[in-house]
């Protein structure tokens, strides 16, 4: 995610959707091989599952596409023995990146990770340098238009969310890990769509970054890890305030 601002995030979302289709279908297959083959094939007792199937849900992902790897996760054909791992990372200007992936082959991804990273101004953190910057939390972002925002905080804080934010653009939910899927259940049955709706690594404290070429160069590295076959997600705790 470049830069961490939630209407940005939610334009950066939409942007990789049309660019790189295939290519994000792609590894939420991957997702949802990794969760069925842990958890079963069946949503309903499967919580990463029904994690996954909301990503794919926001993806617009094809319905065969999504029924296509449950099978192939559950089924007897082989379907990849993935690891996952988190890469902790300092971009340029003091930026630090959570990088979670998964991979099939660790030696492989390492020296791929680490070359993006090297060739892009960064470089690898030890373990627990990085990840003491980001806390796990659930977030909703909704936009004006699609709530009242008396309406919606209610509904929210019932369910349990513990944060309420509003801003001219829309309302941001925040939620612990293990109540952010009673809160989205709720905002679901009133018929309210959410721009974003995820567990995330949200930064306790971010870097504001103003110079555009200290931006971009952030954003180089960011956008190569997000092009990686491995790469989950890209966790960044830059704020850019051009």
């Amino acid at each position: 995610m470049a830069g961490h601002s939630k209407w940005a995030k939610v334009k950066h979302f939409k942007g990789a959707l049309d660019a790189k289709k295939g290519k994000l279908f792609s590894k939420l297959a991957r997702e949802i091989m990794i969760a069925a083959r842990q958890g079963g094939g069946d949503p309903e007792m499967n919580p990463r599952l029904r994690m996954v199937l909301l990503k794919c849900r926001s993806a617009n992902m094809p319905k065969e596409n999504i029924e296509r790897a449950i099978a192939k996760a559950t089924g007897s054909a082989e379907s990849g023995n993935y690891e996952e791992i988190t890469y902790e990372i300092y971009a340029p200007h003091g930026v630090a990146l959570l990088v979670p992936v998964s991979t099939d082959n660790r030696n492989r991804t390492a020296a791929e990770i680490r070359s993006l990273v090297t060739r892009n101004g960064g470089s690898m953190a030890t373990t627990g340098a990085v990840s003491h910057l980001f806390q796990r939390k659930g977030q909703i972002i909704v936009a004006r238009e699609n709530a009242q925002e008396d309406t919606l905080m209610e509904i929210a804080l019932e369910a349990g969310a513990e944060d309420f934010r509003a801003d001219e653009q829309g309302y941001e939910i925040i939620t612990e890990p293990s109540k952010f899927e009673a809160v989205h259940r709720a905002l679901e049955q009133r018929g309210i769509k959410c721009e974003v709706a995820e567990v995330t690594e949200l930064p306790i404290t971010t870097v504001p970054l103003r110079d555009p070429e200290a931006i971009a160069a952030v954003n180089r590295l960011i956008e190569a890890l997000e092009d990686h076959d491995d790469v989950k997600e890209v966790y960044s705790n830059a704020e850019f305030l051009n």
